[in-house]
């Protein structure tokens, strides 16, 4: 058996359980330290259309958009109702489970962002998310995904948990590739500081845009 192109024990997990156990508790903490979450500001600074329409895929109670950006209408699509009802850049937000139903519950050619902070790796069918994110963007429309080295490792697929950072980049590379028609597929990897902790979160973030 495969799961678009992967073997399916790749989306296995040590957690099997409904996500709607495991996320039924908020948890208001961010998963990548401060510097990383600085990195991110940059990159979406560069990338984010200023007064644009984005989905903030898989959201939590912070979504880290500039300020400056000064988007016209932002959704969130998680599986914490508490969690993203605390996110004040959140216009709207749905609670929806991506690994019982990866199609969204929006309209094609919709937004012109979509982006996805430090979660892919909890995605079970995430070709066929991909595919649904390009298919509610807008043409020319961008699709930002983002990751450290963090997770919760119950719940992160196994594919994620045997692999090395470098190798979570070509991995997200092929869910692009696998899933639907994109260009100028990009990924960038953002050291901490010189000077910075050791210890301190890199970042990681691939995009590509939806073919005209």
């Amino acid at each position: 058996m495969s799961t678009n192109g992967f073997p399916a024990d790749f989306f296995e997990r040590q957690d099997m359980s409904d996500d709607s156990f495991f996320y039924s508790s908020p948890r208001k903490v961010v998963h990548i330290d401060a510097n990383a979450i600085s990195a991110l500001k940059d990159v979406y600074l560069g990338l984010l259309p200023v007064g644009g329409t984005y989905l903030d895929l898989m959201s939590s109670w912070r979504s880290h958009y500039p300020p400056e950006l000064k988007p016209s209408r932002v959704v969130g699509l998680g599986m914490n109702t508490d969690e993203m009802r605390d996110n004040d850049q959140l216009d709207k937000y749905v609670v929806h489970n991506l690994n019982q139903n990866p199609t969204l519950p929006y309209e094609s050619n919709l937004f012109d962002a979509v982006t996805c902070t430090v979660s892919v790796q909890y995605l079970t069918d995430p070709v066929s998310v991909f595919a649904e994110v390009n298919r509610v963007l807008k043409p020319g429309g961008v699709f930002i995904v983002s990751f450290s080295n963090r997770c919760f490792p119950n719940k992160a697929v196994a594919i994620w948990l045997t692999s090395s950072d470098e190798q979570h980049i070509a991995l997200v590379g092929q869910y692009f590739q696998l899933s639907a028609k994109w260009t100028d597929l990009t990924a960038q990897k953002t050291n901490p500081a010189e000077g910075y902790p050791p210890q301190a979160n890199p970042l990681y973030v691939v995009w590509a845009r939806k073919a005209a």
